[in-house]
This record gives structure tokens, sequence and C-alpha cells, in this order.
């Protein structure tokens, strides 16, 4: 039932644009495999071999640091209405931090997130596709606002502040790479 894509269809891209999660999965090569949910409008299908999403602030900093370290990154897609279907892209990401010069042009794809610390792009090398009847139906009631809350309340100082503190090290003890603004007013990400 699994089918093998070399790029992504019209039909893979609309299937991708109407999930309102994703899930990310990355290794630095050794140390622990990092699977992460995202949601909150972060990701943006760039061209038929291209995508990338806001990496927003939490608790760890995994897949920035595995970008960095080893690359590899899967992204999977799943369906939880009446159609079933997984999608996977398979790829090698990059970080696009704030420092960098493709910042301002990359953030301007992506609404408005507080406490966005990086952008991860993905070259996608191979996509699959499989049936996905396993995966239960749940009806989808709205984004949580506990992050944005979260992110607002401790405003660019606090961020900055967490970001310092909770994302320099992977769980494994890796470097995350990440450069913590040392203003509050670097600007944030936005579009428009």
């Amino acid at each position: 039932m699994a089918k093998l894509y070399e790029t992504l269809t019209p039909e893979l891209r609309s299937f991708i644009a109407a999930q309102r999660i994703f899930f990310t999965g990355s290794t630095a090569g050794s140390g622990r495999i990092n699977v992460s949910p995202k949601g909150a409008d972060t990701l943006r299908i760039l061209d038929n071999h291209r995508c990338a999403y806001v990496d927003l602030t939490g608790s760890g900093a995994e897949t920035g640091a595995h970008a960095r370290a080893d690359g590899r990154l899967t992204l999977m897609f799943c369906s939880f209405d009446e159609k079933p279907l997984i999608l996977r892209l398979y790829g090698k990401a990059s970080v696009i931090a704030r420092s960098t010069r493709d910042w301002d042009s990359m953030r301007i794809l992506f609404p408005t997130h507080p406490g966005a610390r990086q952008i991860i792009l993905m070259e996608i090398e191979s996509i699959q596709t499989s049936c996905g009847y396993v995966v239960p139906l749940f009806m989808y009631q709205g984004e949580r606002d506990t992050y944005p809350r979260w992110a607002e309340k401790k405003g660019a100082a606090g961020l900055a502040k967490y970001q310092r503190e909770k994302n320099q090290k992977t769980i494994d003890g890796l470097s995350t790479g990440l450069v913590v603004p040392d203003t509050e007013d670097d600007a944030p990400l936005h579009s428009g």
C-alpha cells in the first residue's frame, strides 16, 4: 500500500495544507531520537522539494541541534478524518537563525508567532505515503491558547532568558547552536 514519490504533487501539497498537526523525527546520529508534535500554522511548503517550519521556544531544542549535527529529518502528516492517509517527507534539515541573512525573507512567510526562535528548512529527498488505516478518527476542536499566552507573558526578555537557560543543550548534552538575541527589541516573527 505504500507509494514512493520523488516530488510533492498537487494532491500531496493539498493534503499537507489541510493538516492541523505534523510530527518531526530527528537524531544527531547517536543518542536519543527525538519525535515532536508541531502545529499552530507553523509549516510552509516552499516548492515541490522544500518546506520550512517555525521552531517555537519550548522545553527542548532537539531538532535544531540535530539539523546542525546530522541533518536527517522526517516529517510525518496523518489524516484523522474520514480519508485515511499517512505522508512522510524524508530529507536534510538546516537551520535559519535570526542572525542569518535569510531570516527576514523567510519570516515573512509565516504568521506572527511569539517565541519563534529559528526556522527549520528541509530539502526533501524522498516522499512516502501509506494507508493510515489504523490511525483513529479525531475531530479538530481548535488551537490551544496556552503557548501564545505563555510566550506573551514572558515577553522578549523573558523568552531570551528562557532560551539561554533551557535551550542551549539537548537532552544528550549536544550544543543546540541557538543564538539568543541580546536585546528586547529583536523583531518578532511576523507576516507583512
